[in-house]
């Protein structure tokens, strides 16, 4: 163990420590160390330096030790490091061929730079810089379906040419019903959004049922058209269409696309078409929801009322959804519709060959 008497400072090592110590602009851990060297100078005992720089018996005899060896140079901190290491071809390559093509063999769905490090034996940076090159990101996950209609291409042609050139004099309406919204209530109050805080919802609630919306979209105006219904079914959907019509001029020519509900392809519904020949309903290819313009403006009002809503029966939950509507149309939006890239189309034989 260090022992206290074998260091004497030199009048140039006494004055550097005491400036060290009573710098106001140096680091404290600096000034702690000179202190105690100057503390065992000065004669005191190991339990008064413990006293005075809340500080264990390994700290002293380490740095004291330093100090003997090396006198001022021995009091900066040093920090083990380790050796550097080179970013070769055959290293990147082997740390892509683990990241795509192996799992991890705790069990765990996905790497991390750490973990990958420890099974490679390199720094998790080099790991961090070769996803960041590559664009790799294990720990994020996208959902994606495919479709499986064998007409997909006509009808998603179909619609699309809608969207881009609808008939002259004509109106195309995308509609669909957003099921199962649920009138929650908070049991605690809400609490307000303040500065540094964001608005705060207690986690217990009351359900007071459920709703469905139906909503017609007009794609040349950004219009919609909304009904409230307790139940989907094939009557509420004629019915929704009965008011479409009804709202358009007599004897316009009316487009409407829809998804491939049962409740769509019902014979009361085939009736309707019947009676009313200016209507023409356009299914879109299965599981190609996104083709529905309807669904992004169910995703706003998802966000806008739905998400964060508080709702104390179900009236309240239907008031709100048809002001939000009544609100909305007051200044519409339309939709760009654009397909950037049609070769990134997941198809079934993407999934197959894995592209």
């Amino acid at each position: 163990m260090f022992m206290r008497n074998t260091i004497k400072l030199l009048i140039v090592e006494h004055k550097e420590l005491t400036q060290r110590t009573n710098s106001q602009a140096g680091r404290a851990d600096e000034a702690r160390r000179a202190r105690l060297i100057l503390l065992l100078d000065a004669g005191h005992t190991w339990a008064s330096i413990r006293e005075k720089l809340d500080c264990t018996d390994s700290f002293i005899d380490r740095w004291g030790k330093r100090f003997a060896a090396e006198r001022l140079a021995g009091l900066f901190s040093r920090h083990a490091g380790q050796l550097p290491s080179t970013l070769t071809p055959a290293l990147e390559a082997r740390i892509l061929e683990w990241s795509i093509k192996r799992k991890p063999r705790d069990g765990s769905t996905h790497w991390s730079t750490r973990k990958l490090a420890a099974q490679l034996d390199v720094s998790h940076m080099m790991v961090a810089r070769v996803w960041r090159k590559h664009a790799l990101r294990p720990h994020r996950l996208e959902g994606y379906i495919a479709s499986n209609d064998p007409d997909f291409e006509t009808k998603a042609a179909e619609i699309i040419g809608l969207y881009l050139h609808p008939p002259q004099h004509a109106a195309v309406f995308c509609v669909d019903e957003k099921t199962a919204i649920q009138a929650l209530d908070r049991k605690d109050p809400v609490l307000p959004l303040s500065p540094g805080r964001a608005e705060r919802h207690g986690f217990e609630y009351y359900r007071h049922g459920t709703l469905s919306l139906y909503a017609a979209f007009n794609t040349k105006t950004g219009e919609v058209l909304g009904k409230t219904a307790a139940r989907h079914t094939s009557a509420e959907f004629v019915a929704f269409l009965t008011d479409i019509v009804a709202n358009q001029a007599r004897g316009k020519e009316i487009h409407v696309i829809a998804d491939n509900l049962s409740a769509h392809k019902s014979q009361p519904v085939k009736d309707f078409l019947e009676a009313h020949r200016k209507v023409n309903l356009h299914f879109t290819p299965t599981y190609s929801s996104w083709l529905n313009q309807v669904e992004l403006w169910f995703s706003k009002i998802e966000r806008d009322v739905i998400a964060r809503g508080v709702f104390t029966s179900l009236p309240d939950l239907k008031r709100k959804l048809m002001r939000y509507i009544r609100q909305y149309n007051q200044a519409p939006k339309t939709v760009k519709w654009k397909y950037f890239d049609p070769t990134r189309r997941i198809t079934s034989q993407s999934v197959v060959t894995g592209h």
